[in-house]
C-alpha cells in the first residue's frame, strides 16, 4: 500500500533523477547557444574559465516534468495499491489544481526572467520590475499570502509581494560560490517538506520533497568544481520556490500548535541567506556602492578570508542552515516555555554568525592596513 511517506520519497527520487539526466543536456545546449558565464565580464567573479549558465532551465524543466509525471502516476495508480490516507486526499488534487497552475506559471516566469538576464543582461530596475510583476501575479491569483495575523488586505498583499521579491533577490545574492545557493535551497526545501508533512499538508510536502530532489540532483554538477552554473534563472527559480513554500505552509494551527511562535519557522529556516542579503546591502550602502553590484562581502567570502577553503566555507554555511532549521522544528508542537528557549537558541546562533562576520571584517581591515603600511615602507 502506497503511503504519503512513499509518495514523498518517489517525487524526491523523480525530481533528482530527472535533474541528473537533463542537466548534461542543458550544459551542451548552453555551449551551443552561447549562454555562458564569462569570468572577465565582472570583477567580483573568481572562476577562470567559461561555464554554462543553463542550470536554472535544467532545474525548472525537471521540476515541471516531475509534476506532470507525478500527477499522472497518482491518478493512473491502482486504488487498491494506495493507502486509504492517500486515496482520501486524491480529490484534493482538483481543489489545488488551479493554485498549482499559477505556481507553475510563476516559476516559469521567474526562470525566464533570470534566463533573459543571463543571456542579454538587464538593468537592475527592469529586473526588479519583472520580479514585482511575477510576485503580484502569483499572490493575486493563487491565494498564497503572508498574513502575520493581520486581516488588512492591502498590508497582506504588500507584505506577500515583498516576501517573494526579497527571496528571489536573496538567493540571487547568495549564489556566489559553487554549490552554495542550491545546497542551501535543498536543505530549506527538505525542512519545509518536513514541516508540511508534520502538519498534514500533503501536497505541499510533496512539492517541497520534489524541489528538494531537483536541488540535490543539480548539486552534483554545481558543487566545487562546478561544471555548470544555475545563473540568475536558477537563483530566481529557487528563491521563488522558497517564497511559495514558506508562504503556503500553515506553520501555526490550533490543532497542533501550543503557541504562535511557529510563524517564525520560515524566517529561521531561511535566516542565513536573508541575513547575508541584509549584511551585503548595508555594507554596499555604507561604501557608497549600488546594492546590485556584486562584491566579496558575503558570509561565504568572510569564511574564506578567515582561512577556510571555498569548499569548506560552503560546507560551513550549509551546516549553519541545517543546524538552525533543525533547532526550530520543535516550535511546531512545543509548549510556551520550550518554544521560548528554542527561539532564543536560534537567535543566539544568528548572533554568533553576526559576531563571526564582524570579526572577519575587522581582521580583513587590519590586514589591509598592515599590508598598505608595509608597501609604503
Amino acid at each position: 500500500m502506497v503511503s504519503w511517506q512513499q509518495v514523498y520519497l518517489l517525487v524526491f527520487l523523480l525530481g533528482s533523477g530527472l535533474t541528473l539526466i537533463l542537466t548534461p543536456a542543458f550544459k551542451k545546449l548552453a555551449e551551443k547557444t552561447g549562454v555562458m558565464d564569462r569570468p572577465k565580464g565582472e570583477k567580483h567573479k573568481r572562476h577562470d574559465k567559461e561555464t554554462p549558465l543553463l542550470g536554472g532551465a535544467a532545474m525548472f524543466s525537471a521540476w515541471a516534468l516531475a509534476i506532470g509525471g507525478g500527477i499522472l502516476m497518482l491518478f493512473s495508480a491502482d486504488l487498491q495499491s494506495i493507502s486509504s490516507e492517500v486515496a482520501a486526499n486524491l480529490e484534493g488534487v482538483k481543489l489545488v489544481s488551479g493554485r498549482l497552475i499559477i505556481i507553475i506559471i510563476g516559476a516559469l516566469a521567474a526562470t525566464m526572467l533570470g534566463l533573459w538576464d543571463d543571456k542579454y543582461g538587464m538593468d537592475a530596475i527592469w529586473k526588479l520590475l519583472g520580479q514585482i510583476l511575477i510576485a503580484a501575479f502569483v499572490v493575486s491569483l493563487s491565494g498564497i499570502k503572508i498574513t502575520l495575523f493581520c486581516n488588512n488586505p492591502v498590508f497582506v498583499w504588500g507584505i506577500s509581494v515583498f516576501w517573494f521579491v526579497l527571496l528571489m533577490n536573496a538567493f540571487n545574492f547568495f549564489d556566489n560560490m559553487d554549490g552554495l545557493a542550491v545546497g542551501t535551497s535543498t536543505i530549506a526545501m527538505a525542512l519545509f517538506a518536513v514541516v508540511a508533512a508534520l502538519s498534514n499538508q500533503y501536497f505541499l510536502a510533496a512539492l517541497g520533497a520534489l524541489t528538494c530532489g531537483v536541488g540535490l540532483g543539480f548539486w552534483f554538477y554545481n558543487h566545487t568544481p562546478a561544471s555548470i552554473f544555475m545563473g540568475d534563472s536558477g537563483s530566481h527559480f529557487l528563491g521563488y520556490m522558497a517564497a511559495v513554500m514558506s508562504a503556503s505552509i500553515t506553520c501555526f494551527s490550533r490543532e497542533y500548535s501550543l503557541t504562535r511562535l511557529p510563524i517564525l519557522l520560515p524566517f529561521f529556516i531561511l535566516a542565513i541567506p536573508l541575513f547575508d542579503t541584509l549584511a551585503v546591502v548595508v555594507i554596499r550602502l555604507r561604501n557608497g556602492k549600488p546594492i546590485y553590484v556584486g562584491d566579496h562581502n558575503h558570509i561565504s567570502h568572510r569564511f574564506v578570508k578567515m582561512g577556510l577553503s571555498r569548499r569548506r566555507a560552503v560546507q560551513l554555511v550549509h551546516l549553519l542552515v541545517l543546524a538552525l532549521g533543525l533547532n526550530v522544528l520543535p516550535l511546531l508542537w512545543g509548549e510556551f516555555k520550550t518554544s521560548i528557549v528554542i527561539t532564543v537558541q536560534a537567535m543566539l546562533l544568528i548572533l554568533i554568525v553576526t559576531i563571526m562576520q564582524v570579526g572577519a571584517a575587522d581582521f580583513i581591515k587590519k590586514e589591509k592596513v598592515k599590508n598598505d603600511q608595509e608597501t609604503e615602507k
